[in-house]
This record gives structure tokens, sequence and C-alpha cells, in this order.
């Protein structure tokens, strides 16, 4: 493989502003308060994180899952762990204006690693005042909301952004009562972490405006220019003068950006309604994130981002992961249009997978393989992925960056480099397969860590591993996009390919 062909593979604090991390990567709040908060459990989120506002007591309806994925019949015992499920509801209001119904167009940067990827499409959805909408499944802590704000002719009238906290985060954008002339928009948020859509007395909030002026947004580092009394209302916070933000916007307080460049998705720079149907939000309106990433993948993603191919049919299996990794730029088609989804994976087309996938801790030193000097075309990925704890010397100083890999090889990378862990016996975990037989006795505890995980997507016939086969990009790309979802880091899109262990 050549540098042409890699190309496939890949595709403040401010001193006015109220700022405090709650992550050791990013993401945090801010108050007025932060005096009194204990820097050292910042690494971890507050269990004093919290909603929005008092605003609405009505009980949230929970959407019952409209993936079904086929499980193998084997029950055995398996550990537990508390489950995240970082989500959002949106509230609009407007205290003191007549504006009846505004469209909110509703956006994702997510966060992976210390970067965000590129700016996504979620829906334009047509909003009462008064009214809220949940958004849940598949968010993750620290992922970036954007919300603009459109009136009923299409006319730009608001802007927010907010980070997504580690539980459901209730967020209340607040318009002005004359928003077209007055285009600011307060932000108010927290974390709710019993889901009531009410805000914990005790808890840390959010609070910003955000000004817009000619197809620019102005994140404002306080209230002092602001007339507050329109934003507020009988059960909201009261306004504070100094601006509270997360960390993840620090960079932009006090400082106007660009609402539309030339590089958005389709979808973000036309007029609502243009190309997509505007969605009505109902009473319990509530949107899964991974249903609204399919749906609006083609018109959603960046206009240099290619997520459809000539090979890879609607219904193809490995179809979601394919399109959900293209999206997000880990992986990509050849200039004919296609995929290649048979095609075979060398170890150095992998080493620049892991790399784009993951962004674990170095846990070992790099090695000086003979075969892989620094002007080789992957020689950074290779050396980083091996840095991580992916691959092993093969008993010598060479890498072999070229030799095709088995199922085999891709099983026992990603559970070394992973350390998956399992509980319970390994024979009855294994025993899901009809080819368990063939798996060698120091290859077993990795296999069942996959497994016992949900790692494993078996295609045509899930209850065969088929270690001995030659891997190809639609096995890897299934493989990884799992490793993802258990990893907390992507949406699942559930496949009946997907082994699972019924509990």
């Amino acid at each position: 493989m050549n540098p042409i062909k890699l190309t496939y593979w890949s595709k403040l604090v401010v001193t006015t502003v109220s700022i405090v991390a709650i992550s050791s990567i990013s993401s945090a709040l801010a108050l007025s308060k932060l005096s009194s908060l204990d820097t050292s459990n910042l690494s971890q989120f507050s269990e004093k994180q919290v909603l929005a506002d008092k605003a609405d007591k009505a009980d949230k309806a929970d959407k019952a899952d409209k993936y079904d994925s086929e499980a193998v019949g084997v029950t055995i015992a398996t550990s537990s762990f508390p489950e995240k499920k970082p989500a959002f509801t949106l509230y609009i209001w407007q205290p003191g204006g007549t504006i009846s119904e505004v469209t909110a167009r509703i956006s994702i940067k997510s966060k992976y690693g210390n970067k965000y990827r590129q700016e996504r499409f979620l829906g334009d959805y047509r909003y009462r005042m008064k009214q809220k909408a949940n958004f849940v499944k598949g968010f993750k802590s620290e992922d970036l909301i954007v919300v603009r704000l459109y009136d009923t002719t299409n006319r730009l009238i608001g802007y927010s952004e907010f980070a997504i906290l580690p539980e459901n985060t209730a967020v209340n954008i607040i318009l002005s009562a004359n928003p077209i002339v007055e285009q600011v928009v307060r932000s108010f948020y927290g974390a709710d972490v019993n889901n009531d859509s009410i805000v914990d007395d005790d808890s840390i909030k959010y609070d910003y405006f955000t000004q817009v002026n000619n197809q620019k947004v102005t994140f404002l580092s306080s209230s002092e220019n602001v007339s507050i009394s329109q934003y507020q209302a009988a059960g909201f916070s009261q306004i504070p003068r100094t601006a509270a933000y997360p960390i993840s916007l620090s960079d932009v307080v006090g400082k106007s950006i660009n609402i539309f460049d030339s590089n958005l998705a389709q979808a973000l720079t036309v007029p609502p309604g243009r190309i997509t149907q505007l969605i009505p939000i109902q009473e319990n309106s509530s949107f899964e994130l991974g249903q609204l990433l399919s749906k609006y993948r083609q018109i959603g993603v960046a206009k240099n981002i290619k997520v459809s191919f000539s090979d890879i049919s609607k219904d193809y299996w490995a179809k979601e992961y394919i399109s959900e990794l293209a999206a997000m730029e880990i992986i990509g088609g050849f200039p004919d249009g296609s995929f290649r989804p048979n095609a075979a994976v060398t170890r150095g087309e992998l080493a620049v997978l892991l790399q784009k996938v993951f962004t674990k801790s170095k846990i070992r030193k790099a090695v000086a393989f003979k075969d892989i000097p620094p002007r080789h075309w992957a020689y950074n990925a290779i050396r980083e992925s091996y840095e991580m704890g992916f691959f092993n010397t093969l008993n010598s100083k060479k890498f072999n960056p070229a030799q095709k890999l088995t199922r085999l090889d891709i099983f026992i990378t990603l559970a070394k480099g992973l350390n998956y862990q399992f509980t319970g016996s390994t024979e009855n975990i294994l025993s899901v397969y009809s080819d368990a037989s063939t798996i060698k006795s120091e290859h077993r505890n990795f296999l069942a860590s996959l497994t016992q995980n949900g790692v494993i997507v078996n295609y045509p016939n899930i209850k065969l591993l088929n270690t001995k086969k030659i891997a190809t990009r639609a096995d890897v790309c299934a493989l990884l996009y799992r490793a993802m979802v258990v990893n907390g880091e992507v949406v699942d899109f559930p496949s009946r390919y997907n082994v699972k262990i019924t509990r």
C-alpha cells in the first residue's frame, strides 16, 4: 500500500467569566461558587450537577427501542456495570413576547479525545413556546449541541451551544421579547440526575447569553449590556451578572464566530424545510440519536465527507458501521466511488485505523521496526498504535505492514489492546459458537472477553467465528465500530449479526 491509497482509509478562561473543569479532558461547569469547589475532585463529574429549571414537571415518556438484535441462546452470569445515559431535554421560552412558534435546527459536534468531530445535522424541529422535546440514547458527556433558531419566515433569530452532561441535561433557551430586533438568547441548563425535569436546588448551573449579528454569534461574557428583565420568569433562576460557561466553550467566550461556513453540511446552510421536513414537537416528543444520525447522514455531514458508496447497498449487512465510520472520517472509499468491502486488510492499514479510532494512553515504548523507516506511509500510525498496546513484534524486529490479517488476528489485536475483561466460564461463553472447538487454548480467554462485551460480529452465520478467514474491510469496520460502542464512544446501531449473550 502506498501513501495515495492510504487516503482511502481516512479521509480562557476569561477573567470576567466563571469556568470550572469537571473532567480531566474538558467539559465543565461554571458558577460564582467556583472558589468553594474542591478541585481535587474535578476528574469526575460531581453528583450534584443538575438539570435545568423547575419549569415543567410533566412526566417523560420513554420510547421503546425500535431496534431488535438477535441474541445467542446461552445464559451466563455476567458482571453488571452502572450505565450512564447522557441525553438532553430542550425547552424554548419567550417570557415577554408574542412569538407563537420557532424552528430549532439542532446539530451535534461529537467529542473524541480532546477534539470535536465536524458538525452534523440532527433535524429541524417546529416548537411552540413552552414546549419541550427529549433527545436520548447515544449522546456522550461533553458532546456539544448547536441550536440555530428561526422564526416562521425562516429568519435567523438566535443561536446557542451547550455541552452534554453525564446524565440527562435539561436546557432552557429563552428568547428576547422582540427577537427580530434583539437577537439575543439566554441559555440556562444543568444536569437532571433523576430525569424528572426539575433543577436540583444544590446543583451547579450554566447560564449565559449569545447574540446574533450579521451571520455571526457572540458569546457574551456577562449580562451587563443585556436587558435581563425580558428573560426572567417565575420559576427561573435569577440571571447572574457574570456568565457561567462550560469549559468546552471557554475558547469562544467574549468572541464572535461565524454561524455558517462553506464546509457545513448542506442541511445546515439551506432554509428550514427546504430539503427536509420540519418535525412538529408534540407532548412527550422523544428522538433517538442513532435514528437521527442514520436518517440525516446523507445530507447532514460536512460537504467534504462521502458516506455512501456504489458497492454498499441499502440493506448491506455492515452498511451502518461503514457509513458511520465514514461520517466520522475514520475510513473512506476509492476514487471510483466504491468501498470494496470484501478487500483484505493489512497490518499497516489496521494500524492507521486504530490510530484514528482510539485515544488510549501510551503503555509501552515504541519499537524501531526494521521494515518501517520514518518515511513509511504508516510510520506514525504503527508507532502510536504499538505504544497504545496494539500488535506484537511477531518475535522479530519486523512489523510486516503488508501482511493480510485473519479474523483471529483482528480479534486478538483488539482484545489485547483494549484489555477487555469477562466473568464466568470461558467454555460456557464460547459455547455459542459452532466452531468453538477450533479455538486454541491461548486464544480462548481473548475470544470470551470480546464475546461477553458485545464486540463480535459474525457474518453471514452468527454462530461461526471463522477465525482463519481473511478479514475484510467490512469485517474490520464492524468490529472496530462495536469496540467503539462498548467503550461508550459512539451510538449503537444494533445488528442481527452482533453476538450477544443473554443474561
